[in-house]
């Protein structure tokens, strides 16, 4: 069975994110979430650091890799 991303033309992209937007430097399909691996396609990508220049699966899993790399955060009140 093929997967989604299988086939010609279908590779990982490479991207600059930026604030707001993000510019594709190499073509490709998708990109893959720093935390999980997981596979994103560009029309889904919504979650980015622009700081550490890593995409995110999901507003979880870049809230959660934010206090990861920012532990001081878990103690503001």
């Amino acid at each position: 069975m093929m997967n989604r991303f299988e086939g010609p033309g279908s590779r990982e992209a490479r991207i600059r994110y930026l604030d707001g937007d993000f510019q594709v430097t190499s073509p490709g399909a998708f990109v893959r979430c720093a935390v999980t691996g997981e596979a994103i396609p560009l029309d889904e990508l919504k979650y980015w650091s622009v700081a550490r220049q890593e995409p995110y699966i999901s507003a979880n899993v870049s809230f959660n890799r934010e206090l990861e790399t920012h532990p001081e955060w878990r103690s503001r009140r």
